[in-house]
């Protein structure tokens, strides 16, 4: 049998591709490093801002160091690879977390938003897990639905804030949302997951118990 043989322009593109992808599962792993270290470590409830400098730095931390928050953001991300528009579907997420944050502003009452946010991740997971049949609509729904309750949840936390801070606060959060997802989206496009007649990659059917099981115990944690 003939082996094919990749010119020097395919290899070196292919090099590229994997280098890129390694950075990106880098700076996502320190990123869920951080989370966890600032999950044994504390944060407060209430965040002190009382100028923009300090709003803007919140709004880049908080979707990072609320793992919770981060592996819903991922599991959008890694999803979004499968379809050609699927950068669409981490927008309508971003528009969503404002959102969210400017419904609890206005003081309108969301009960049982830690619990939400842990049930749809774990649906997100479970898309993972079986990729081939996930639908753009659903995919959508379930991302805005995401991006809303964690948008609220973040409102909790700046209570207070003035309106410059907020604004900083806002952009912020929805340029960091935005490159971790996009990054993600990077990862699953490298990997194939956006494919014709494609077999969903086994590492992302395990990335999806894992995020599912981290899921399930923020959970039982939120009922209990």
């Amino acid at each position: 049998m003939f082996k094919t043989k990749l010119s020097p322009f395919s290899a070196s593109r292919q090099f590229y591709t994997s280098k890129v992808v390694d950075r990106h599962i880098g700076a996502i792993a320190a990123l869920i490093l951080i989370s966890l270290l600032s999950s044994l470590s504390g944060t407060p409830a209430i965040r002190a801002i009382s100028n923009s400098w300090e709003g803007f730095l919140w709004g880049l931390a908080d979707p990072v160091i609320s793992l919770n928050c981060l592996i819903g953001i991922v599991a959008i991300g890694l999803l979004s690879a499968i379809f050609v528009r699927g950068a669409w579907i981490v927008g309508y997420f971003s528009l969503a977390t404002v959102l969210g944050i400017v419904i609890h502003l206005f003081k309108l009452n969301v009960p049982g938003t830690e619990i939400a946010i842990a049930i749809s991740t774990i649906v997100l997971a479970t898309m993972l897990m079986m990729s081939n049949q996930v639908n753009f609509m659903v995919l959508a729904l379930v991302g805005l639905s995401v991006g809303l309750f964690q948008g609220y949840a973040h409102g909790q936390s700046i209570i207070g804030a003035g309106t410059f801070p907020l604004l900083a606060y806002i952009l912020s959060i929805t340029l960091t949302q935005f490159a971790v997802a996009m990054s993600a989206r990077e990862i699953g496009a490298a990997i194939g997951m956006g494919e014709i007649n494609r077999i969903s990659p086994w590492k992302i059917s395990i990335a999806g118990c894992c995020l599912g099981a981290i899921a399930i115990v923020f959970l039982s944690n939120s009922i209990i």
